[in-house]
């Protein structure tokens, strides 16, 4: 979710954020992807790392989106085909595009009708994975305009339902951004699972243990050993923990989202009879994922400075909540990660000495120039 950030990295050094987006949409444009796209998916890549989220930043290249691109689960050069449009809604085909740029194209899309009509929806099948839903969001309400992105995990199930044995669901983020008056806009980014899986991958790698309550093991018992989730031996938990505590509702939203993202546009799904032929086991590749993009343009409905003055009425009688600590304000989901998005843009983006040394070997290894640190 927004509203914690992974933790910086102790050593390693800094880049600058823009020679950081221009080195990694060089990487992808060294793969066959356009040049405006590879440039709003790098945006988009590496504003994991700028707000924060290294879990779903450039940790991701090597791992997840140069493999895909290679193996072809990506097509670097495919257009969304649009399938239906009706005016207010649109199914696209995103035919395996990639989906660091699909998503934004398919909310600019959104908003574009919604200016018009006051709402319009773009729902998409054959997607792939899009990064931080909140980038998307994010800058949708930049543009007066509420937003609202849900995607599935295509055919990747990690998730029980309560109560059962075998894995059926992925992590199915969902995001929701708004103006915010003067302020940065509200944007919430979150899995229906306690974690997303790029939280327990981190700690996998950084060799640290998880907290009780992200993983279980196939009697339902906490697992700390954030391995166990790519070893099969552990189930990520729902939103609410447990049944008793309101893991219903955790499930209940990655239902919600699968319906809105993955059965109105007839994407894969993880709840399907080939679940449960194996073990119970996490199973299935996050392949024809789905999306759903939705915009309401408040200001087609009412006057636009009417709307934008109530928004920052209600952010800001959040803000001015006394708070039980002092040292602790009362703040809302997207703004810390804007305030870290502006210390990183004036100081650098941090990258662990890992990070660092893994993009520069893949910088050297296509013959492309990576940016130098910057001083601290």
């Amino acid at each position: 979710m927004t509203q914690s950030t992974d933790a910086p990295p102790h050593d390693g050094v800094s880049i600058a954020h823009d020679a950081l987006v221009a080195f990694t949409a060089e990487v992808f444009a060294d793969r066959g992807v356009p040049g405006h796209r590879a440039r709003t998916a790098a945006e988009a890549l590496v504003h994991g790392d700028l707000t924060g989220l290294a879990s779903h930043g450039l940790a991701n290249l090597t791992r997840l989106y140069l493999p895909a691109l290679d193996a072809g689960r990506i097509d670097a050069g495919a257009e969304p085909e649009k399938i239906t449009d009706t005016g207010a809604a649109v199914l696209l085909d995103g035919r395996r595009s990639l989906g660091l740029w699909a998503a934004t194209e398919a909310l600019e899309l959104a908003a574009d009708r919604a200016g018009e009509t006051g709402i319009a929806l773009v729902t998409m099948r054959d997607a792939t994975h899009f990064g931080c839903a909140g980038y998307h969001t994010a800058r949708i309400a930049r543009r007066g305009m509420v937003a609202v992105l849900a995607s599935n995990c295509g055919r990747q199930r990690i998730a029980r339902p309560p109560g059962g044995r075998a894995a059926m669901l992925g992590t199915n983020p969902l995001s929701v951004a708004a103006p915010a008056g003067d302020r940065p806009p509200y944007v919430l980014d979150m899995s229906t699972t306690v974690v997303p899986t790029g939280k327990v991958r981190v700690a996998a790698r950084a060799g640290e243990t998880i907290p009780p309550g992200w993983l279980e093991d196939a009697e339902g018992r906490p697992v700390t050993d954030p391995r166990a989730l790519d070893t099969g031996e552990g189930f990520l938990r729902w939103l609410g923990g447990d049944p008793v505590t309101g893991a219903y509702k955790g499930y209940g939203l990655g239902l919600m989202v699968e319906v809105l993202a993955a059965l109105v546009p007839g994407a894969g799904l993880g709840p399907a009879p080939e679940a449960l032929t194996g073990d119970g086991r996490p199973s299935g590749r996050d392949d024809d994922i789905g999306l759903t993009a939705l915009v309401l343009a408040p200001g087609a409905l009412r006057p636009g400075p009417d709307f934008l003055a109530d928004a920052g009425g209600l952010f800001g009688a959040l803000l001015d909540c006394p708070p039980l600590d002092p040292a602790r304000p009362v703040d809302y989901p997207g703004r810390p990660e804007e305030r870290t998005a502006e210390q990183r843009r004036a100081h650098g983006v941090p990258l662990s000495a890992d990070a660092h040394a893994e993009l520069t070997a893949l910088a050297a290894e296509r013959g492309l120039a990576f940016p130098g640190a910057v001083a601290r």
